[in-house]
């Protein structure tokens, strides 16, 4: 039996999608990096780069479901992880985290390395709402919290340059 899983929709729950396309990225495999992971978004493109023309493009969408982001942390046993990237730079029911682009392209979630570009570049995901870090709970929860309860900005949460703190003990 599965629990009950939230989406965003409907939940007070903000959502605003960007990304940048510039340099020689290919604007198709973007957006399809983009629909892998946020299948509802939708948006005219711009052309293809030409050379030597420099362009950038920031492409938005607001007021989607995670339904699919969500899914895929799930599928791929990351919500500990997620629920301390996703509020790492929570501050007044607002937050904002990246996603590998490169991963999203392969139907994957990816956090990037806090303060680093990936290659491939990211997605920009800024959710707001009242009650944002009980929602962040709520839609990374699993069994596990059971035995091991965790909670937005506990002890067990990541560094702030994404490295894991250990609850055990360190040998003296």
């Amino acid at each position: 039996m599965t629990g009950l899983r939230l989406n965003a929709v409907g939940e007070g729950i903000s959502v605003r999608i960007t990304t940048v396309i510039d340099g020689a990225n290919d604007p198709s495999l973007i957006l399809e990096a983009l629909q892998n992971i946020f299948p509802e978004f939708s948006t005219e493109l711009p052309p293809e780069p030409q050379f030597p023309t420099a362009t950038s493009t920031k492409i938005e969408l607001e007021g989607i479901g995670l339904a699919t982001y969500l899914e895929k942390l799930h599928q791929q046993r990351i919500l500990d992880t997620a629920m301390d990237h996703m509020s790492r730079r929570i501050f007044d029911n607002r937050t904002t985290f990246d996603l590998s682009r490169q991963a999203a392209l392969v139907g994957k979630v990816a956090f990037p390395i806090p303060g680093e570009i990936p290659l491939g570049g990211v997605i920009t995901v800024e959710l707001s709402g009242d009650d944002l870090s009980d929602w962040i709970e709520a839609a990374t929860w699993h069994r596990g919290r059971v035995s091991i309860p965790r909670n937005v900005g506990d002890d067990l949460r990541m560094r702030f340059d994404g490295d894991a703190i250990t609850w055990h003990r360190e040998p003296e």
